[in-house]
């Protein structure tokens, strides 16, 4: 058995990951549903700009108090009430719009509700896993935590069109409604981990998170680096169609075989990761593999043909997993366990507090400069920010050098 499936040994972390990939399919579902029912119900796309946003505002307002929420309770109990909450609402918009009386600002409703399960669930789920798995095992479980997202990903999105075009919204919104349930399932048959702590206020709680961060130079710099990082995320997100479609006088099939290639090259790089381990120069690693992720950023701008467009985007999905792991881990490592998950929480509010913003002005920008300057000039500033917190921002590398990744059992 490949290294990048040894965490699939231990009940509980294999009982999880069954749970999570049914739902994370069930997620394509919605996202695919959720799209097509607001421009069925009003064909504009400043209502799906609305929904979408009521969908994704719940997140920014409740993840802390999900964070504290996470570090008071048994995680395994969060993830419960997160998966019943989002499964009762998505299975009442997929009931309504079965029945033909579903209505634009009831679908806005009920998806802001499933932001709020949202929120209650991401610090949870993060936090859980160091205590499924021994810290040997911990690189493999990130790394196979990517994997499986991005196979998802690949696979997902077309089976929800499928569905969608032949069934129906309804039908799709209930998948994943059903989706949640055998989540909900898998979480109700982990062994039960209440927390030792007892329960403080909450302002102090949250305020610790705030102080362990404060205190931990790699995690405060890296939640830093992550605002001017996710700019060429969101430069991305806009204009990478444009350049397909306009740039290049591509397809959308053309779009679909450059997201599919960025998907490959995350699964390439999660299961080399997996494989290999946490590299002793994992920060310098896991930066660097950021800096692959953006510049593929900047060299869309500049790419003349779908050819090189693909290229970009298989190394700037590996680029972008490779990171991504190693941040898992070390965050599972080096983050005490009863502050993890408002530790988590931070690091998700974070990781989209931006993007809103920087997608407006990227599309603002693109207007003024055009698609492709737009797209070079984000790549490089989030290149070479990232690339300076990595050499400037002081204590980044303390834990290559204090032996703390080592201790842990997760080094390779």
């Amino acid at each position: 058995m490949p290294r990048i499936f040894e965490p699939l040994k231990v009940r509980d972390f294999a009982l999880l990951w069954s749970g999570m990939a049914v739902s994370m399919l069930g997620d394509r579902f919605f996202v695919v549903a959720m799209a097509w029912e607001t421009y069925t119900l009003s064909n504009d796309p400043l209502a799906l700009g609305i929904v979408a946003a009521c969908s994704t505002t719940p997140v920014l307002l409740f993840v802390l108090f999900g964070g504290v929420l996470t570090d008071r309770v048994d995680r395994r109990h969060m993830m419960i009430a997160s998966d019943l909450i989002r499964a009762v609402s998505i299975g009442t918009i997929g009931v309504l719009a079965l029945s033909g009386n579903l209505h634009l600002w009831e679908l806005a409703a009920l998806v802001a509700v499933a932001g709020i399960g949202s929120a209650l669930f991401l610090p949870a789920f993060s936090s859980i896993v160091p205590e499924l798995v021994p810290a040997e095992l911990l690189p493999q479980a990130n790394a196979l935590a990517s994997f499986m997202r991005l196979a998802v990903g690949l696979a997902g999105p077309a089976l929800a069109g499928l569905v969608v075009a032949t069934a129906g919204t309804g039908w799709a919104f209930l998948a994943d409604a059903v989706s949640y349930a055998a989540s909900t399932a898998a979480a109700l048959a982990l062994v039960a981990r209440p927390p030792a702590k007892k329960e403080r206020a909450f302002k102090r709680e949250l305020l610790e998170g705030f102080a362990f961060v404060r205190r931990t130079p790699w995690l405060l710099g890296s939640l830093i680096a992550s605002l001017p990082l996710n700019v060429a995320v969101a430069a991305s997100i806009v204009l990478l169609p444009f350049i397909v479609k306009n740039g290049v006088h591509a397809s959308a099939g053309a779009l679909g075989l450059v997201y599919t290639a960025r998907a490959v090259g995350g699964l390439a790089g999660s299961f080399a990761y997996g494989h290999r381990g946490v590299p002793r120069h994992h920060v310098v690693v896991m930066y660097l593999g950021w800096v692959v992720s953006v510049t593929s950023t900047m060299g869309f701008g500049l790419a003349g043909n779908v050819a090189t467009l693909v290229v970009l985007a298989l190394l700037g999905g590996c680029g972008s997993a490779v990171g991504q792991s190693i941040w898992g881990t070390m965050m599972h490592t080096l983050v005490p366990n009863e502050v993890l998950g408002r530790v988590y929480s931070l690091d998700h509010l974070t990781a989209v507090a931006i993007i809103p913003v920087a997608t407006a002005g990227a599309g603002f920008l693109a207007s003024a400069a055009g698609a492709r300057a737009t797209l070079v000039a984000a790549g490089a500033f989030s290149a070479a920010v990232t690339l300076l917190f990595l050499v400037a921002w002081p204590g980044m590398r303390a834990s290559e050098r204090d032996g703390s990744m080592r201790r842990s059992g997760a080094l390779a």
